[in-house]
């Protein structure tokens, strides 16, 4: 590495094990040095809402421990006893190895010994996700890819209305689960089942035997998922949506739910009852408001600040720019999105809202975005939307702070979710609460 990054918001590639946490009755096992499910565990779970172990997460994850004798005779034998015992000892309807740095540099051959198991019949892929390979977000996809190559089969046939949903990264996003939750609500709403992969109630392996049947797939993301809409296009022939915005409030929602209604090919009339069902609900709670904003409105910040991954920065800056009319001040996006979608995003961010734009930073490093927020002359206090590394520079600058991105350890999440009209209310309310919650 030539530079040293601060504050980092994101792991390395074998933070896919918490992807392979969030399926129900998945169990990873980890062909890896000692310490690094611990550390991923502790970073993208515990220390970012306090997430929990899941079923077979935390310290219950198997792990090779490999050390100098694997390293010097190469660690495969040591990864079939792993195997061998988590197959006894673990009930999973689906286990998946993934690789960490050692057992990639060194080259062991993963693939053979767990095609030794598949040949048995044991439900069992495999990922080399040695973390140099990048991001959690490139593992996530490394993990995806891997299940839909060795263990899904062609469907007899497609199942109308059926949409696999493919957009928040588990545990990368605290709220992942409820947002997921939420996506399958409003698809509903006009008629369309959501084959949600991820999290509580989603059907675990049997959603994902489902995946070759769905009538379409939709990305609900700026970039993350779009790989794998592409693998199953070629895979199965299934066509895709891709939506870049992650839906939260009215605005955003509505323009989501009229895209995929129109692509699935639902009657122009049910989408539009469903919108005017939530959009009544949305703009009575948010009239409410009115008195309040009005009152404090020379009190309230000037501007806000975003820094977040490229769904969040997205989602929460067209939200507060279209729902509540927030001028959007220095965007941050850290993800570290690929050069090849870093173009549709500022396509994104130059249409916010009718004749308004933000200027976008593309940096993972804190330092950095410390530098840049100390050199602007803010007149009005900033409100920033970012994470608990944020604080002091909010406090700095004598703004308001909300987290809402790893990592996050000044809130304990369950089921709370930003997506939808529900989720841009509870996003409104968290927001005022962090200015309000500054005056007691």
């Amino acid at each position: 590495m030539s530079t040293i990054i601060e504050q980092p918001r994101h792991f390395c590639t074998i933070g896919a094990q918490q992807t392979v946490v969030a399926i129900e009755r998945a169990i990873p096992i980890l062909h890896s040095g000692p310490g690094c499910s611990g550390k991923i565990w502790g970073g993208m779970s515990f220390c970012n809402g306090f997430q929990g172990s899941g079923y077979a997460g935390g310290g219950a994850i198997p792990c090779t421990n490999t050390g100098e004798k694997e390293v010097v005779f190469g660690g495969e034998d040591r990864l079939r006893q792993v195997i061998e015992g988590a197959i006894k000892v673990m009930d999973g309807d689906l286990f998946v190895v993934l690789t960490g740095c050692t057992a990639d540099i060194v080259g062991d051959d993963t693939g053979m010994v767990v095609s030794e198991f598949q040949e048995q019949g044991v439900p069992i892929v495999y990922a080399e996700t040695g973390g140099f390979k990048g991001t959690t977000y490139e593992g996530h996809e490394l993990v995806v890819e891997a299940i839909i190559n060795q263990f899904l089969q062609p469907a007899k046939e497609k199942i109308p209305g059926l949409v696999n949903v493919w957009s928040v990264v588990p545990y990368q996003d605290p709220f992942w689960s409820g947002n997921l939750e939420s996506i399958k609500e409003l698809l509903a709403g006009i008629g369309l089942e959501a084959n949600i992969l991820f999290g509580p109630g989603s059907g675990g392996v049997e959603a994902w035997r489902k995946v070759p049947a769905a009538q379409f797939n939709l990305v609900v993301s700026p970039w993350v998922g779009l790989k794998t809409a592409k693998l199953l296009e070629k895979k199965f022939g299934t066509p895709y949506l891709h939506h870049p915005v992650l839906p939260i409030g009215a605005a955003e929602t509505s323009r989501f739910l009229r895209a995929v209604g129109k692509f699935a090919g639902v009657e122009d009339q049910v989408t539009e009852d469903y919108i005017r069902q939530q959009e009544t609900r949305f703009y009575y709670y948010l009239e409410r408001a009115a008195d309040f904003i009005l009152e404090f409105r020379y009190d309230l910040p000037g501007r806000f600040i975003n820094i977040s991954d490229s769904f969040y920065a997205l989602g929460v800056s067209k939200f507060l720019a279209n729902d509540l009319g927030l001028l959007p001040g220095r965007q941050f996006v850290t993800d570290d999105a690929p050069e090849e979608h870093r173009a549709g995003i500022l396509a994104e961010f130059t249409d916010l809202a009718p004749k308004l734009s933000a200027e976008v930073t593309f940096t993972p490093d804190g330092g950095v975005i410390q530098q840049e927020l100390r050199s602007i002359d803010h007149r009005q206090p900033p409100i920033i939307i970012g994470s608990s590394w944020d604080k002091d520079i909010a406090d700095e600058l004598k703004g308001y702070q909300l987290s809402i991105g790893l990592p996050v350890t000044d809130r304990l999440v369950l089921d709370r979710t930003y997506v939808g009209y529900r989720g841009g209310l509870r996003l409104a309310e968290d927001i005022y609460e962090a200015i309000l919650g500054s005056y007691q």
